[in-house]
């Protein structure tokens, strides 16, 4: 059951983690990326600390607290602003693809420090879903290919890959929420600079702009951040990240469903290659994990 349940949290997470490309294409011309990242930080922030009043989470100590603050920092943090910052100067189809270098990070790195090995399903659909995501950003290109802002992509790539092997090794004593939740508050702190700006623009964006940041913070940070951790503590990190092939496929039908942008036939067959390339990652899944691994975890 757990494992449906895990599944079931990964598509929470993948559909919402998609709607952000859309929300943040919208708003961006009235935010600057670093207040961006702050106000969607403390509005997750404070939409999860109004929960833990509630639920009062056992809260994590020694280690694994330092592993939730460096992914917090990292992750939640650094790597909101370097996303946003990065479409500031390439278009979104070449961002999702740089950014999309992370799953196959992770699946090396959570190979070779995790012990989860290298599953061929896995390589293969790790394969299969990066051409997809390669036809989607060819198809969606508006021929912005800015080097600071291939640069910021793959910066975040890189943050996003480390934060997830910190967060996995973390989530062996951590629960989903206090993982969740400690780690958005470590992102809303390393972002604190951007808070003159934040004040400054979001006396001057309209309403909408400004919803559009709290809904940043709600879903696609506090509940979906909150479903990946969920998913992460029940599955391999490398197969869970192969699932984010998944968003440019549903933010090319997001975009088109929200903001009339009808796909080509190219976008269209780039998503269902990453459709098929992540189901491929799925075959085997429900293997348990090796014995190694799980005592590295504890």
């Amino acid at each position: 059951m757990s494992r449906y349940g895990a599944l079931a949290a990964a598509g929470v997470t993948m559909l919402l983690w998609a709607s952000a490309f859309i929300v943040i294409r919208a708003v961006g011309t009235h935010y600057s990326p670093g207040a961006l990242a702050l106000g969607r930080m403390l509005a997750g922030t404070v939409a999860l600390s109004a929960v833990a009043l509630v639920i009062r989470p056992k809260l994590p100590r020694g280690r694994p607290l330092l592993l939730v603050t460096a992914y917090g920092a990292l992750w939640f943090g650094l790597y909101t602003v370097l996303v946003n910052a990065s479409e500031q100067h390439v278009d979104a189809g070449t961002a999702a693809l740089i950014v999309n270098v992370g799953p196959i990070l992770i699946a090396v790195l959570a190979g070779l420090y995790l012990g989860e090995g290298f599953p061929r399903s896995l390589l293969a659909g790790l394969a299969v879903a990066f051409v997809g995501v390669a036809v989607i950003a060819v198809a969606t290109s508006t021929g912005r290919h800015d080097f600071v802002g291939v640069l910021f992509a793959l910066g975040a790539a890189a943050l996003y890959a480390v934060g997830v092997l910190l967060q996995k090794q973390a989530l062996g004593s951590v629960g989903a929420f206090s993982a969740t939740w400690l780690g958005c508050l470590c992102g809303a702190v390393v972002c604190l600079p951007f808070a003159p700006g934040l004040v400054r623009e979001a006396a001057s964006a309209p309403a909408s702009a400004s919803l559009g940041v709290l809904y940043l913070g709600v879903f696609p940070t506090a509940i979906a951040f909150g479903t990946w951790a969920y998913a992460l503590k029940r599955t391999t990190a490398g197969r869970l990240s192969s699932s984010s092939y998944l968003v440019p496929g549903i933010a090319v039908l997001l975009s088109w469903l929200a903001l009339g942008e009808a796909p080509t036939w190219l976008a269209l067959a780039g998503g269902a290659l990453c459709l098929a390339g992540v189901a491929v990652t799925r075959l085997g899944s429900g293997r348990p994990a090796p014995r190694a691994q799980l005592e590295k975890l504890r």
